[in-house]
């Protein structure tokens, strides 16, 4: 009988434990999502400034709210990709910028435990992690730092040696030197004619070389001429500032975009002293707090994300130029809640996003052709041009080492002829020698001596 009841009591925890495993997983739905059609509250953060990466306004006559931007196309393309139905119901979710108040903590207090998500232009970091769910990055970013920059020319006593590397200007004194080496030896033989004293080569094999020096030396004049006339003319954008330890050493005034993640990064990461932070909100800020200077009353530098310091480059990138170390982080992604199986589907979502090419176009609806993840290209225009390397003139220098290399021994054959011959001759000459060792001695008739 007791067997019995233990039987029973086993069977029917084995029967509570398939349906725990059955049940709906952490805050969101179960596996059989393909069946039937998900309701989904999508709360967007709502702030001052950056319209471009998401917008929330009142529709009066739908009597709802509505998003749009480059997170809300992005979001939205990936819903076409789900593999079940998605009923979207739009929240706004204000985040202060104001000192004190931080979006992470907005984050934190509004994914409640249900099937919601954030749309926005929310960064993915570990310490959010700890309270929220976030899909693969659909954009890169990381930090860093938009400073004035300063119009000049990086010129000097030695100047004239920039358009040419050092191991062009090593190579040139070579292959000159091997031409001037080859001419002397092809005409040191050469007697002054009273018709020739004008001429500074009288061998066909020395003008053919002297020739080829030419037209190397003619190359070389224009492209050092060319880069020469883009370094003493052309603007150079220097940044004002090179390092954060600049900054902070002078005890300079420094901004960032409030609520935002990046305000940890300069007192954690950069060492800022916190009463010389100062909140901003939208370009419009950035550019006023940045040309009223550190000393009245603006910042000496903004601190934000590639991706908004780039919108603020392509309106007032002028007289502006990304510059300093780069604090990395993973991007944008979407919010869930923890343990939420949404997650992996709408990752799979943005996957499909991207490789359909569909990501392009969303970018450049809002950005242009410029791309809005990491690159340089901000800071590489404002470089002066490179120095001409050897690399580039390696085929005309090899052409005009294997050409005078060949003049030399055609005008030179007489002596490599002779030195041949000189040396067939005197193979010859031990000819006759090895005869004379195998030569045989006649034997002498022992008869001959005596007398009859």
């Amino acid at each position: 009988m007791k067997g019995k009841c233990f039987l029973s009591l086993l069977t029917w925890s084995l029967i509570v434990l398939l349906v725990l495993l059955e049940a709906p997983t952490g805050n969101g739905s179960n596996g059989r999502l393909e069946n039937g059609e998900i309701k989904l509250t999508v709360r967007v953060p709502v702030r001052d400034g950056f319209p471009q990466f998401v917008k929330v306004v009142w529709d009066p006559s739908q009597q709802k709210y509505t998003a749009s931007g480059y997170c809300m196309d992005v979001f939205n393309a990936a819903v076409t990709y789900l593999p079940f139905n998605v009923s979207l119901h739009l929240l706004p979710a204000a985040v202060e910028s104001s000192y004190g108040f931080r979006f992470d903590q907005a984050l934190q207090k509004q994914i409640p435990p249900k099937n919601e998500v954030v749309v926005g232009d929310v960064t993915i970091l570990a310490n959010r992690s700890n309270y929220a769910d976030f899909t693969v990055p659909y954009t890169a970013s990381g930090v860093k730092m938009v400073v004035p920059a300063k119009h000049g020319r990086d010129q000097n006593m030695w100047t004239f040696v920039k358009p040419f590397s050092w191991d062009l200007w090593l190579s040139i004194i070579i292959i000159s030197t091997f031409i001037g080496l080859a001419i002397l030896i092809m005409e040191r033989n050469v007697n002054a004619l009273p018709n020739q004293e004008g001429e500074v080569v009288v061998k066909g094999c020395s003008r053919f070389v002297l020739m080829v020096w030419l037209v190397l030396a003619f190359v070389l004049m224009q492209s050092y001429t060319a880069n020469l006339t883009s370094i003493l003319t052309l603007d150079q954008l220097q940044p004002s500032f090179l390092n954060v330890n600049d900054l902070r050493r002078e005890g300079y005034y420094v901004g960032y975009q409030g609520g935002s993640f990046v305000y940890d990064v300069l007192i954690d990461r950069f060492k800022f002293d916190p009463s010389r932070l100062r909140p901003y909100n939208n370009t419009g800020e950035y550019h006023d707090a940045l040309k009223l200077g550190s000393k009245n009353g603006g910042v000496a530098a903004i601190f934000d994300e590639v991706p908004y310091l780039k919108l603020y480059l392509q309106e007032y990138g002028s007289n502006y130029i990304m510059s300093g170390p780069e604090y990395r982080n993973a991007g944008f992604g979407f919010a869930f809640p923890l343990k939420s199986n949404l997650t992996a589907y709408f990752s799979r979502g943005i996957l499909n996003v991207m490789e359909s090419g569909l990501m392009n176009e969303i970018e450049d609806k809002y950005f242009g052709k410029s791309s809005i993840g990491e690159d340089s290209s901000a800071e590489t225009s404002s470089s002066e041009p490179l120095s001409l390397s050897f690399h580039s003139f390696s085929g005309l220098f090899f052409i005009s080492g294997i050409s005078t290399l060949l003049a030399l021994l055609v005008s030179e054959r007489f002596i490599w002829q002779r030195l041949v011959l000189k040396h067939c001759l005197r193979g010859m000459s031990l000819i006759p020698l090895f005869k004379k060792e195998t030569r045989t001695h006649p034997t002498h008739d022992s008869t001959h001596g005596t007398e009859a």
